[in-house]
């Protein structure tokens, strides 16, 4: 009896030690799906880059499972994040040849797919969660946003985040002379290398998985980013000074391929659109929350986090007088002024 029940034991460690195994092999292994999708009619394939740890992201799967109980098993919106299908710009030629059907693309890098959604990259244009809101919320601000891609049969469909931009760096920054001796990684983007020669400050475009190497080796000295992804992503454990600039909204561009959507049975798609509209309106609110407790968590383990005065962000706002003029060229004169009055720039 006892070598029958330390042989019982032995089984259930070797169990929980493999399935322990399992989970850390397959990041995602938490978030799989409850139902099996194998006869499914349709299927969506939905792209991103990130972590589903991050509400923006994670909103991906949350969609995946009420579309599949509210199409009664009809439509499965396959999702990959962790950048499964590749780096943005690989994806988001594989969606204009509609080889898959959607994406969740970072803002920097959207405005490769069209000029008019880098308006929201733009500093202090849509930089707070309220901004945001009301950008979504304005048919008149979302509609050309939604449309401008639909030349290249791309629709924007909605729009999710990961928090508010500032500085994580190696070094304090209280001020912009401070931020003049670092050294920050941007996006590979038109718009964000347009901001930083606008401010002179030295930078250098580089991809995001080479971000933790630059970090670790002084190539790079700070990182333009929020402190969602900063935390969640282990990037304060090297770069411990955080300074809340709060020039933008980080934000995923949900894209959809238009033709695909159009050959959707009404009801169906009727379905995907009205869950993607609610559970991105939810991730948005979830983000704000999110936000705060990363900060929290981060000044917990060690982070100190500065401001800028409000002296320092009009200095930025001047200094960034040609961006403003070079994408207006690109964005539209009038919907951009459109897009600053009513959010009251």
């Amino acid at each position: 009896m006892l070598k029958r029940l330390l042989l019982v034991g032995l089984l259930i460690l070797l169990c929980s030690a493999s399935m322990a195994t399992a989970a850390k092999e397959n990041p995602l292994a938490k978030w799989s799906p409850d139902f099996d999708h194998s006869n499914a009619e349709f299927t969506y394939m939905l792209s991103n880059v990130s972590h589903p740890a991050i509400e923006g992201v994670g909103v991906g799967f949350r969609i995946r499972d009420r579309v599949w109980k509210e199409t009664n098993g009809r439509l499965y919106v396959d999702f990959r994040p962790l950048s499964q299908l590749g780096g943005e710009k690989d994806v988001l030629r594989k969606l204009k040849m509609g080889a898959i059907q959607g994406m969740m693309c970072s803002s920097v890098a959207a405005a490769n797919l069209a000029p008019k959604l880098g308006i929201v990259n733009l500093p202090y244009v849509v930089d707070s969660f309220d901004k945001l809101d009301k950008f979504r919320a304005t048919s008149e601000l979302f509609t050309p946003f939604s449309e401008c891609a639909l030349s290249q049969k791309i629709r924007v469909l909605d729009i999710t985040g990961y928090g508010t931009y500032g500085w994580a760096t190696t070094t304090p920054v209280a001020n912009l002379e401070d931020a003049a001796q670092v050294n920050f990684r941007i996006a590979q983007a038109p718009v964000n290398a347009d901001i930083y020669k606008a401010w002179k400050l030295k930078f250098t475009a580089l991809p995001w998985p080479d971000v933790p190497q630059a970090l670790q080796t002084g190539v790079i000295s700070g990182l333009d980013h929020s402190p969602i992804v900063c935390n969640i992503t282990k990037k304060f454990e090297i770069a411990k000074y955080f300074t809340e600039v709060n020039y933008a909204q980080g934000l995923f561009i949900h894209l959809a391929n238009e033709r695909w959507l159009k050959k959707l049975p009404k009801d169906v798609r009727a379905t995907l659109l009205k869950v993607i509209a609610e559970e991105s309106a939810d991730t948005r609110a979830r983000t704000r929350v999110q936000q705060d407790q990363q900060i929290a968590a981060a000044k917990a383990a060690g982070v100190t986090f500065y401001q800028l005065t409000a002296e320092q962000k009009q200095k930025l706002v001047d200094m960034a007088a040609p961006v403003y003029k070079r994408w207006q060229e690109k964005i539209g004169a009038d919907y951009l002024a459109t897009v600053q009055q009513q959010l009251g720039q």
